[in-house]
Protein backbone atom coordinates (compact mmCIF):
# COMPACT_ATOMS: atom_id res chain seq x y z
CA UNK A 1 0.00 0.00 0.00
CA UNK A 2 2.86 2.37 0.81
CA UNK A 3 4.20 1.92 -2.72
CA UNK A 4 1.04 3.42 -4.27
CA UNK A 5 2.55 6.82 -5.06
CA UNK A 6 -0.60 8.15 -6.72
CA UNK A 7 -3.11 6.63 -4.30
CA UNK A 8 -1.38 6.67 -0.91
CA UNK A 9 -1.32 9.80 1.22
CA UNK A 10 2.13 10.95 2.34
CA UNK A 11 1.06 10.58 5.99
CA UNK A 12 0.17 6.94 5.31
CA UNK A 13 3.62 6.26 3.90
CA UNK A 14 5.38 8.24 6.60
CA UNK A 15 3.74 6.93 9.78
CA UNK A 16 0.05 6.01 9.68
CA UNK A 17 0.39 2.60 7.99
CA UNK A 18 2.85 1.61 10.71
CA UNK A 19 0.35 2.60 13.39
CA UNK A 20 -2.70 1.12 11.64
CA UNK A 21 -1.08 -2.32 11.38
CA UNK A 22 -0.73 -2.38 15.15
CA UNK A 23 -4.43 -1.57 15.51
CA UNK A 24 -5.32 -4.29 12.99
CA UNK A 25 -3.80 -6.97 15.21
CA UNK A 26 -6.38 -6.26 17.89
CA UNK A 27 -9.31 -6.26 15.46
CA UNK A 28 -8.79 -9.23 13.14
CA UNK A 29 -10.28 -11.72 15.63
CA UNK A 30 -13.20 -9.53 16.73
CA UNK A 31 -16.69 -9.10 15.27
CA UNK A 32 -15.92 -5.55 14.17
CA UNK A 33 -16.54 -5.22 10.43
CA UNK A 34 -14.63 -3.05 7.94
CA UNK A 35 -17.84 -1.14 7.16
CA UNK A 36 -18.32 -0.27 10.83
CA UNK A 37 -14.81 1.16 10.88
CA UNK A 38 -15.57 3.16 7.74
CA UNK A 39 -18.60 4.72 9.45
CA UNK A 40 -16.45 5.48 12.50
CA UNK A 41 -13.84 7.06 10.21
CA UNK A 42 -16.54 9.32 8.74
CA UNK A 43 -17.72 10.39 12.21
CA UNK A 44 -14.21 11.45 13.21
CA UNK A 45 -13.83 13.41 9.96
CA UNK A 46 -17.08 15.31 10.56
CA UNK A 47 -16.14 16.01 14.20
CA UNK A 48 -13.22 18.11 12.94
CA UNK A 49 -15.66 20.97 12.33
CA UNK A 50 -17.01 21.36 15.90
CA UNK A 51 -13.53 20.68 17.28
CA UNK A 52 -12.19 23.72 15.44
CA UNK A 53 -14.86 25.90 17.06
CA UNK A 54 -13.05 25.59 20.38
CA UNK A 55 -11.08 28.86 20.66
CA UNK A 56 -7.32 29.10 20.60
CA UNK A 57 -4.68 26.41 20.25
CA UNK A 58 -6.75 23.69 22.06
CA UNK A 59 -9.38 23.79 19.29
CA UNK A 60 -6.74 23.55 16.58
CA UNK A 61 -5.13 20.58 18.36
CA UNK A 62 -8.54 18.87 18.64
CA UNK A 63 -9.09 19.46 14.93
CA UNK A 64 -5.76 17.82 14.07
CA UNK A 65 -6.60 14.91 16.40
CA UNK A 66 -9.99 14.30 14.73
CA UNK A 67 -8.42 14.32 11.28
CA UNK A 68 -5.63 11.98 12.36
CA UNK A 69 -8.21 9.55 13.77
CA UNK A 70 -10.08 9.81 10.49
CA UNK A 71 -6.87 8.96 8.62
CA UNK A 72 -6.09 6.09 11.01
CA UNK A 73 -9.44 4.38 10.49
CA UNK A 74 -9.26 5.12 6.76
CA UNK A 75 -6.19 2.86 6.77
CA UNK A 76 -7.56 0.26 9.20
CA UNK A 77 -10.90 -0.39 7.45
CA UNK A 78 -9.24 -1.23 4.13
CA UNK A 79 -6.51 -3.34 5.72
CA UNK A 80 -9.05 -5.36 7.68
CA UNK A 81 -11.21 -5.81 4.56
CA UNK A 82 -8.25 -7.09 2.54
CA UNK A 83 -7.09 -9.43 5.33
CA UNK A 84 -10.55 -10.98 5.74
CA UNK A 85 -11.45 -10.64 2.06
CA UNK A 86 -14.63 -8.83 3.08
CA UNK A 87 -15.07 -6.54 0.09
CA UNK A 88 -18.11 -4.29 -0.04
CA UNK A 89 -19.36 -1.83 -2.64
CA UNK A 90 -21.18 0.00 0.17
CA UNK A 91 -17.88 0.29 2.05
CA UNK A 92 -16.17 1.85 -0.95
CA UNK A 93 -19.06 4.27 -1.37
CA UNK A 94 -19.13 5.35 2.30
CA UNK A 95 -15.34 5.69 2.24
CA UNK A 96 -15.63 8.21 -0.59
CA UNK A 97 -18.43 10.07 1.19
CA UNK A 98 -16.27 10.20 4.30
CA UNK A 99 -13.39 11.72 2.32
CA UNK A 100 -15.73 14.43 0.99
CA UNK A 101 -17.11 15.18 4.45
CA UNK A 102 -13.75 15.33 6.23
CA UNK A 103 -12.25 17.87 3.83
CA UNK A 104 -15.43 19.94 3.90
CA UNK A 105 -15.74 19.79 7.70
CA UNK A 106 -12.21 21.07 8.25
CA UNK A 107 -12.67 24.02 5.90
CA UNK A 108 -16.15 24.96 7.12
CA UNK A 109 -14.94 24.69 10.72
CA UNK A 110 -11.94 26.88 9.85
CA UNK A 111 -14.20 29.54 8.35
CA UNK A 112 -16.46 29.58 11.42
CA UNK A 113 -13.38 29.71 13.63
CA UNK A 114 -12.10 32.76 11.74
CA UNK A 115 -15.54 34.40 12.04
CA UNK A 116 -14.92 34.48 15.83
CA UNK A 117 -18.22 32.95 16.96
CA UNK A 118 -17.36 33.13 20.66
CA UNK A 119 -15.65 36.53 20.64
CA UNK A 120 -16.93 39.61 22.40
CA UNK A 121 -17.28 41.58 19.16
CA UNK A 122 -19.45 41.25 16.07
CA UNK A 123 -19.37 37.92 14.26
CA UNK A 124 -17.83 38.47 10.83
CA UNK A 125 -19.68 36.05 8.56
CA UNK A 126 -17.43 36.86 5.59
CA UNK A 127 -14.89 34.35 6.88
CA UNK A 128 -17.53 31.69 7.39
CA UNK A 129 -18.61 32.26 3.78
CA UNK A 130 -15.04 31.97 2.51
CA UNK A 131 -14.49 28.79 4.52
CA UNK A 132 -17.66 27.30 3.04
CA UNK A 133 -16.53 28.38 -0.43
CA UNK A 134 -13.21 26.61 0.14
CA UNK A 135 -15.10 23.49 1.30
CA UNK A 136 -17.26 23.57 -1.84
CA UNK A 137 -14.14 23.80 -3.98
CA UNK A 138 -12.50 20.87 -2.17
CA UNK A 139 -15.63 18.76 -2.75
CA UNK A 140 -15.84 19.75 -6.42
CA UNK A 141 -12.21 18.78 -7.00
CA UNK A 142 -12.92 15.27 -5.70
CA UNK A 143 -16.18 15.12 -7.63
CA UNK A 144 -14.44 16.05 -10.87
CA UNK A 145 -12.14 13.06 -10.44
CA UNK A 146 -14.91 10.65 -9.44
CA UNK A 147 -17.20 11.79 -12.25
CA UNK A 148 -14.63 10.61 -14.80
CA UNK A 149 -15.42 7.07 -13.68
CA UNK A 150 -19.16 7.78 -13.82
CA UNK A 151 -18.93 9.19 -17.35
CA UNK A 152 -16.86 6.24 -18.58
CA UNK A 153 -19.20 3.71 -16.98
CA UNK A 154 -22.31 5.31 -18.46
CA UNK A 155 -20.77 5.29 -21.93
CA UNK A 156 -19.63 1.67 -21.63
CA UNK A 157 -15.91 2.39 -21.41
CA UNK A 158 -13.44 0.54 -19.16
CA UNK A 159 -11.97 2.19 -16.04
CA UNK A 160 -9.46 4.92 -16.77
CA UNK A 161 -5.75 4.00 -16.88
CA UNK A 162 -3.10 6.01 -15.04
CA UNK A 163 -1.44 7.01 -18.32
CA UNK A 164 -4.65 8.68 -19.50
CA UNK A 165 -4.26 11.43 -16.89
CA UNK A 166 -1.38 12.95 -18.83
CA UNK A 167 -2.55 16.05 -20.78
CA UNK A 168 -2.39 15.78 -24.56
CA UNK A 169 -1.00 19.32 -24.87
CA UNK A 170 2.68 19.85 -24.02
CA UNK A 171 1.81 23.20 -22.44
CA UNK A 172 -0.83 21.65 -20.23
CA UNK A 173 1.57 18.83 -19.30
CA UNK A 174 4.17 21.39 -18.19
CA UNK A 175 1.57 23.30 -16.15
CA UNK A 176 0.41 20.06 -14.53
CA UNK A 177 3.98 19.15 -13.56
CA UNK A 178 4.53 22.61 -12.10
CA UNK A 179 1.36 22.35 -10.02
CA UNK A 180 2.34 18.87 -8.85
CA UNK A 181 5.78 20.12 -7.82
CA UNK A 182 4.40 23.06 -5.84
CA UNK A 183 1.66 20.90 -4.26
CA UNK A 184 -0.29 24.00 -3.23
CA UNK A 185 -3.53 22.17 -4.04
CA UNK A 186 -2.94 19.83 -1.10
CA UNK A 187 -3.61 22.66 1.34
CA UNK A 188 -7.37 22.23 0.88
CA UNK A 189 -7.22 18.56 1.90
CA UNK A 190 -8.25 17.70 5.45
CA UNK A 191 -4.88 16.51 6.78
CA UNK A 192 -2.83 19.38 5.37
CA UNK A 193 -5.48 22.01 6.16
CA UNK A 194 -5.74 20.89 9.80
CA UNK A 195 -1.97 21.12 10.27
CA UNK A 196 -1.96 24.58 8.67
CA UNK A 197 -4.78 25.67 10.99
CA UNK A 198 -2.70 24.59 14.00
CA UNK A 199 0.30 26.64 12.83
CA UNK A 200 -1.94 29.67 12.23
CA UNK A 201 -3.53 29.24 15.67
CA UNK A 202 -0.09 29.49 17.26
CA UNK A 203 0.65 32.65 15.26
CA UNK A 204 -2.73 34.11 16.25
CA UNK A 205 -1.96 33.44 19.91
CA UNK A 206 1.30 35.34 19.62
CA UNK A 207 -0.41 38.24 17.86
CA UNK A 208 -3.52 38.00 20.09
CA UNK A 209 -6.05 38.23 17.26
CA UNK A 210 -7.32 36.19 14.29
CA UNK A 211 -5.30 37.87 11.55
CA UNK A 212 -3.39 34.78 10.43
CA UNK A 213 -6.43 32.49 10.55
CA UNK A 214 -8.42 34.92 8.44
CA UNK A 215 -5.56 35.26 5.99
CA UNK A 216 -5.41 31.46 5.83
CA UNK A 217 -9.14 31.15 5.11
CA UNK A 218 -8.85 33.66 2.25
CA UNK A 219 -5.83 31.85 0.78
CA UNK A 220 -7.49 28.43 0.98
CA UNK A 221 -10.66 29.76 -0.65
CA UNK A 222 -8.56 31.17 -3.48
CA UNK A 223 -6.64 27.91 -3.89
CA UNK A 224 -9.86 25.87 -3.89
CA UNK A 225 -11.49 28.02 -6.59
CA UNK A 226 -8.35 28.06 -8.74
CA UNK A 227 -7.73 24.34 -8.35
CA UNK A 228 -11.36 23.52 -9.20
CA UNK A 229 -10.99 25.30 -12.52
CA UNK A 230 -7.49 23.97 -13.26
CA UNK A 231 -8.47 20.40 -12.42
CA UNK A 232 -11.49 20.58 -14.71
CA UNK A 233 -9.34 21.89 -17.56
CA UNK A 234 -6.73 19.20 -16.86
CA UNK A 235 -9.34 16.43 -17.13
CA UNK A 236 -10.81 17.81 -20.33
CA UNK A 237 -7.33 18.21 -21.83
CA UNK A 238 -6.32 14.63 -20.99
CA UNK A 239 -7.41 11.31 -22.47
CA UNK A 240 -9.50 10.33 -19.45
CA UNK A 241 -12.74 11.08 -21.29
CA UNK A 242 -11.66 9.50 -24.57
Amino acid sequence: MKDRRSGEHWAGRLYMRELSLRIDRHLVNTKVTPNQLTYLMTVFGVLAAPALLVPGIPGAVLGVLMVQLYLLFDCVDGELARWRKQYSMAGVYVDRVGAYLCDAAVLVGFGLRAADLWGSGRIDWLWAFLGTLAALGAILIKAETDLVGVARHQTGKPPVQESASEPRSSGMALARKAAAALKFHRLVLGVEASLLILVLAVLDTVRDDLFFSRLGVAVLAGIAILQTLLHLVSILASSRLK
